[in-house]
C-alpha cells in the first residue's frame, strides 16, 4: 500500500566509516581517539588467510580493553562462503558486549542475511545478551545488486548498507583505475555547435548502481553508505566522490585512511539549514496538538508521517554531533 510506513534504522552517526584491519593491533588505539563515528574491524579483505585466527583474538581483546568511547563499533566477518565466518561470529559475539554491529560481506541474496540472524539470535538467546546486534551489508557483488530490494527487507536487524565499488567493479567487470573514482572513458560527447567544435564531460560510472542501492535503502529505513575511495592521497578526489554521494541521499562514506575521517565528517554534517526545517518540522507539529489539528502544515505543506520520523532522526543525529539541543 502506498501509505505504509516503515521503520526506520537506529539513527546513529554514520558520517565516517573507518576500516581497521584486525590483524595489526597497533592501530586500534590510534582508531579510538580518532573522530570516526563508526569503526570496523575487519577480519575479511584486510586479513590474510594465516592470520584470521590472531586477528579474531586481537579484536576479541581490543573490544574488551580499548576505550572506544562513543563510537559504534563494528566487525567485518569473513563471507559465508568460507569456514572463517562461524568462528568470527561466534567468538566475538559471545564474549564482547561492546560490540554494535557486524558488517556482512558480499550478500547476494536475503537468505544470507537470514542465515546470519538465525546464528546471532542463538547466541543472544544462549549468552542472556539484551542489546540487540546491528547488521550492515556490503551490495559489491551484480547478484546482491540485482536483489537488492529484497536483501533491504531480509531482517529487522539491518540497519544499512555500504556501496562496495572495488569487488562490484570485479563482479560487473567494469573498467576502473582509482577504487571509487571515475574513467576519462566514461563521458559523453555534445553535438556539435556552428563551427563544428564538440565538448566532452566525464559522468559517474557508479551512479546507476549507487542510485538502485540508495532506493532500496530509503524505500525499507537503512542508512545508505558510500564505500571505499582507493587513493588516499587524493583528497580532492575523495571529497568529489563523497559530495557526489551525499547529494544523492547517502548518511556518510567509509575511510580507508585516517585522513579521510574528517573529509567525510565535513561532507556528511547536515547543514544548518537542514537542521533548522527539522526543527520547525517538529514545532508545528507540536503546535498542531496543541491546538487539537490532526493536520500538520509548513509553509502552506502539509507534513507526512515520513517527514516527522525523518525530522527526528536527524535532529537526533545533530544532537549526537552537538549542534542540536
Amino acid at each position: 500500500m502506498s501509505f505504509t510506513t516503515i521503520a526506520q534504522a537506529t539513527p546513529r552517526l554514520h558520517r565516517s566509516e573507518l576500516a581497521v584491519p584486525g590483524s595489526n593491533p597497533g592501530l586500534f588505539e590510534k582508531a579510538a581517539r580518532s573522530a570516526a563515528d563508526v569503526i570496523f574491524l575487519d577480519l575479511e579483505d584486510a586479513v590474510a588467510p594465516d592470520d584470521k585466527a590472531q586477528a579474531r583474538k586481537n579484536i576479541i581483546q581490543a573490544l574488551h580493553d580499548v576505550d572506544w568511547g562513543q563510537k559504534t563499533m563494528m566487525i567485518r566477518i569473513n563471507g559465508l562462503d568460507t569456514h572463517y565466518m562461524y568462528r568470527d561470529v561466534v567468538d566475538i559475539v559471545e564474549t564482547c558486549p561492546r560490540l554494535d554491529m557486524i558488517l556482512i560481506p558480499k550478500v547476494g541474496v536475503p537468505q544470507d542475511v537470514y542465515a546470519l540472524d538465525m546464528l546471532v539470535t542463538q547466541i543472544e538467546q544462549a549468552t542472556g545478551r539484551t542489546r540487540r546486534i546491528g547488521f550492515e551489508v556490503l551490495i559489491e557483488t551484480a547478484l546482491g545488486m540485482a536483489n537488492v530490494e529484497a536483501i533491504a527487507q531480509a531482517s529487522p536487524r539491518l540497519e544499512a548498507m555500504s556501496f562496495g565499488v572495488a569487488d562490484y567493479a570485479a563482479s560487473t567487470r567494469a573498467r576502473t583505475t582509482v577504487i571509487g573514482g571515475v574513467n576519462k572513458d566514461s563521458g559523453v560527447l555534445t553535438d556539435k555547435d556552428a563551427a563544428g567544435r564538440r565538448e566532452y564531460y566525464w559522468t559517474d560510472p557508479w551512479h546507476a548502481a549507487q542510485t538502485r542501492m540508495l532506493v532500496a535503502c530509503r524505500a525499507y529505513g537503512l542508512r545508505p553508505v558510500d564505500g571505499p575511495f582507493g587513493d588516499f592521497g587524493d583528497p580532492e578526489g575523495y571529497i568529489a566522490a563523497a559530495n557526489r554521494a551525499a547529494v544523492l541521499g547517502y548518511e556518510g562514506k567509509w575511510a580507508i585512511h585516517p585522513t579521510q575521517i574528517e573529509l567525510a565528517n565535513q561532507v556528511f554534517t547536515p547543514s544548518e539549514a537542514e537542521i533548522t526545517k527539522a526543527r520547525r518540522i517538529m514545532e508545528a507539529m507540536e503546535q498542531a496538538a496543541r491546538e487539537g489539528r490532526g493536520a500538520v502544515s509548513l509553509d502552506g505543506r502539509l507534513i507526512d508521517i515520513a517527514s516527522i520520523r525523518m525530522a527526528e532522526g536527524l535532529l537526533a543525529k545533530a544532537r549526537q554531533m552537538g549542534l542540536a539541543s
